[in-house]
């Protein structure tokens, strides 16, 4: 169990590149122990430059988005490789809720289960939430409302985004992937009862009073 979230309030950033893998979400550098600042290596090889320094044109890198709570990405975010610590870099480094037009497999079940939000929005929700960012560049504060399935700019604005319902209401209540499948123990109880007197065969030597419900 974690932590239930409903929504995050705060900066959005935009990151305006298709195709955006998990190399360089988190490069493999940053991957050479498990006590790394996750964090900190999130897009490092676009942050920082050879000599280590931030590359201050990197948007990150720049205010008030090195504050950003809420990515806004382009189309197949999180392609590449399975590395789940791509969404840890994100989530460490402060991000709460990615949208994008959409996600790579992987990447988007990873999120999940790390208690990261990814959303969905269509293409003519993209551009006009990257057109609010840049008009508001100064106080990009925007509101994504997990119940409601909306996220809300500075000017009011309303844009609708896509979650597994199933999915919504397990980051709602803070479940893990275990609390998840606990929300169905009664039917896998009962699914066990109806097959230890059907197939009695199956639960030979197994004392079937234990997987009663």
């Amino acid at each position: 169990m974690r932590p239930g979230f409903a929504g995050v309030t705060g900066v959005m950033a935009v990151m305006p590149l298709a195709n955006v893998n998990t190399d360089a979400i988190i490069p493999s550098a940053w991957l050479r122990t498990a006590r790394a600042d996750f964090g900190k290596g999130l897009f490092g090889s676009q942050r920082y430059g050879a000599d280590g320094r931030e590359r201050p044109e990197f948007v990150l890198n720049r205010a008030p988005f090195r504050h950003a709570k809420i990515l806004l990405a382009d189309e197949n975010f999180g392609c590449g490789s399975s590395r789940e610590a791509a969404v840890w870099a994100l989530a460490q480094f402060g991000i709460r809720c990615v949208l994008a037009p959409s996600f790579a497999d992987i990447f988007y079940e990873n999120a999940f289960r790390n208690g990261l939000l990814v959303a969905k929005i269509d293409a003519a929700s993209y551009l006009a939430l990257a057109a609010a960012v840049d008009r508001h560049g100064q106080d990009p504060i925007f509101i994504v409302d997990l119940p409601a399935g909306t996220v809300t700019g500075p000017d009011g604005a309303r844009f609708p985004f896509a979650v597994p319902a199933a999915r919504a209401a397990a980051l709602i209540r803070g479940d893990d992937e275990i609390d998840m499948t606990l929300h169905h123990a009664g039917d896998i109880e009962a699914y066990h009862a109806a097959a230890a007197a059907t197939h009695p065969w199956l639960y030979a030597g197994t004392d079937t009073a234990e997987i009663a419900p």
